[in-house]
């Protein structure tokens, strides 16, 4: 199994955390801006995208550290 620096596991943790409120906060500011012109939509998808992103990545580091800590 590939053993990943604690550290590094809880700073990128961190920072997915930190990226991840960003993401929710913009695309709230976007749902209450109601726009739904062609630029709102594709910043919507965008950025929903990217949420979805790091939200996986967020999981995967989770699991590697409960892996680790076995």
């Amino acid at each position: 199994m590939l053993s990943i620096d604690p550290n590094l596991i809880k700073e990128g943790t961190s920072q997915l955390a930190s990226e991840i409120q960003v993401l929710e906060a913009w695309l709230a500011e976007l749902e209450s801006s109601g726009k739904g012109d062609a630029e709102a939509v594709a910043a919507r998808k965008s950025y929903s995208d990217m949420l979805r992103s790091r939200r996986e990545m967020l999981s995967s580091l989770s699991h590697q550290s409960g892996a680790q800590a076995r």
